[in-house]
């Protein structure tokens, strides 16, 4: 069983921070990693905004909970994006959110099964449909710069033709994401954590480079401090152990 998903998850997760006017208070409580409070305090209300902050609080919770995500979670938490778009089919952190959960489901999936699901091709969609509405979204170009690398550790040079993934186009989605948001550290958590999953000595120099620049930034969530524990903790692996320690130990983090 493999046991990685085919595009990264907790970037989008950890970035989608809109303060809504209609679940502000929800929207602080998973700011400050309270993610049951922020789930209670959306859940009276039933706009796009609450439907999408509820599968967003849903997430970060598996995220930050160190272990494997559970399929009853991940399912709550696509019903929850679902029923944001049900209201309003082009809204932009629905559409991530259930990006993120799709990429979540395919995680215990052999190859075989995560490509007959069907779900990396929709994932992909999503992001690009908020890219083309919002250019200027970097959570969905950093969403799309791993998803290019996932699939070409994933399904190799033959698969990544077949997916259309293309390591050129992640560089470029990255260095734009960057470049829109230099101090977001989950996004260069997760790009340091793609690439030392895909190719940890090729990449060595930046991969080091990059979360140490995650661990310089000043934390804006919770969950932007837990991945910076993650980023310290696989950044120790990067110094001390070989390439395919480093590899398998990327390959299990999230």
């Amino acid at each position: 069983m493999i046991r990685s998903s085919l595009i990264l998850a907790a970037l989008v997760v950890s970035g989608a921070l809109s303060a809504f006017a209609d679940v502000a208070s929800a929207n602080a409580a998973f700011r400050a990693g309270d993610y049951d409070l922020a789930l209670s305090e959306a859940a009276g209300e039933r706009s796009a905004d609450a439907h999408a902050l509820r599968a967003r609080a849903m997430l970060a919770k598996v995220m930050c909970s160190g272990r494997e995500p559970e399929l009853a979670s991940l399912k709550d938490a696509l019903a929850a994006a679902e029923a944001a778009l049900k209201l309003d089919a082009d809204h932009g952190e629905g559409r991530l959110q259930k990006a993120i959960t799709l990429s979540l489901l395919t995680r215990p999936m052999s190859l075989g099964d995560a490509r007959d699901s069907g779900y990396g091709p929709k994932a992909r969609a999503l992001a690009e449909a908020v890219l083309a509405d919002d250019p200027a979204n970097h959570y969905a170009l950093g969403f799309l710069a791993v998803w290019h690398v996932e699939v070409h550790r994933r399904g190799g040079s033959l698969g990544a033709a077949v997916m259309g993934a293309s390591l050129k186009t992640a560089r470029k989605n990255y260095a734009e994401a960057v470049r829109l948001a230099p101090e977001d550290a989950g996004l260069r958590w997760q790009w340091a954590r793609a690439l030392a999953a895909f190719d940890a000595e090729k990449y060595h120099g930046e991969i080091e480079a990059e979360l140490e620049a995650a661990l310089a930034i000043d934390p804006a969530t919770e969950l932007d401090r837990v991945m910076q524990v993650r980023a310290a903790a696989l950044l120790e692996v990067v110094k001390t152990q070989k390439t395919r320690d480093v590899e398998k130990t990327a390959q299990g983090m999230l």
